[in-house]
């Protein structure tokens, strides 16, 4: 049974669908869509379970995919590319396989076909560190005491290596309510897939179209190493790697990695 997913569309153009990551909204990709939409038509969904796609029960993450299909259908969007962010990025690489015909290019950040972390170990102070920076960021977002005293000892330290206004900015007005609003349902999808051992590896081979593969040097959530074994069983991507960043190093670095962006899809063979 597929759930109404809510989206944000914006621009006009050859559409690309930008998917978020866990825990994630649609809010989370207007680091991408803000840019993209100036050219494209971009539609950026809240999964079922994040955001304001609401789940009531459990569900498994083919059901994400039923949901994008139908998302797809009803806005009669036949040809698409993709830009998928850590989970987004292994739900780019699904409708690729399952829809060869419709994606016409991938972009995937910070993600893996077989994803590995090396995350270190946590203590009780990580998160008290956390939960302070957190909420003093989105009372007062970017405050630089906040950046110094909490922020760089709290686990914000493993998922930027930059400590920016900028990346914090973002961290406030988007990573804090899509945390808040994930809930458990999708969780529990994510990581039944995650103990199941996800390994696509060897089915990358039946996707042909164009891919961008970028990745955060020092991001631990999944590896810089994983993202490259994936571009490597790819037929047709390219790869980069962005030193000094970790897993949300579009919020680190977001013109670079825009600029990037935009060069590599304007060789595209999309259907203006």
């Amino acid at each position: 049974m597929t759930s109404q997913l809510n989206v944000s569309i914006k621009g006009q153009g050859f559409p690309i669908l930008c998917l978020h990551g866990h825990p994630g909204s649609s809010q989370c990709m207007s680091v991408f869509t803000d840019r993209l939409s100036q050219r494209y038509q971009t539609l950026a969904p809240d999964l079922r379970g994040y955001g304001s796609s609401r789940a009531t029960k459990n569900f498994d993450m083919k059901d994400h995919l039923t949901d994008l299909e139908a998302l797809l259908d009803k806005f009669q969007i036949n040809q698409f590319s993709i830009l998928g962010w850590s989970l987004g990025g292994i739900l780019a690489l699904e409708l690729a396989l399952r829809y060869p015909q419709r994606v016409t290019g991938l972009i995937l950040i910070a993600t893996a076909a077989k994803p590995r972390g090396n995350h270190p170990s946590i203590a009780w102070n990580d998160y008290l560190y956390t939960g302070l920076a957190g909420i003093i960021n989105w009372s007062i977002p970017s405050w630089q005491w906040n950046i110094d005293t909490f922020g760089k000892r709290s686990l914000f330290r493993y998922l930027i290596q930059q400590h920016t206004a900028t990346a914090y900015k973002y961290l406030a007005s988007a990573a804090a309510p899509a945390y808040l609003q994930t809930s458990r349902f999708a969780t529990n999808a994510l990581n039944q897939a995650l103990k199941a051992g996800y390994n696509r590896l060897a089915d990358l081979s039946q996707i042909h179209c164009p891919c961008l593969v970028l990745a955060g040097k020092s991001d631990c959530h999944i590896t810089s190493e994983s993202s490259l074994e994936t571009a490597h069983h790819l037929k047709n991507a390219q790869w980069q790697c962005y030193p000094n960043t970790a897993h949300l190093f579009p919020w680190e670095i977001p013109d670079q990695v825009g600029s990037d962006i935009d060069r590599w899809i304007d060789n595209l063979p999309l259907e203006k």
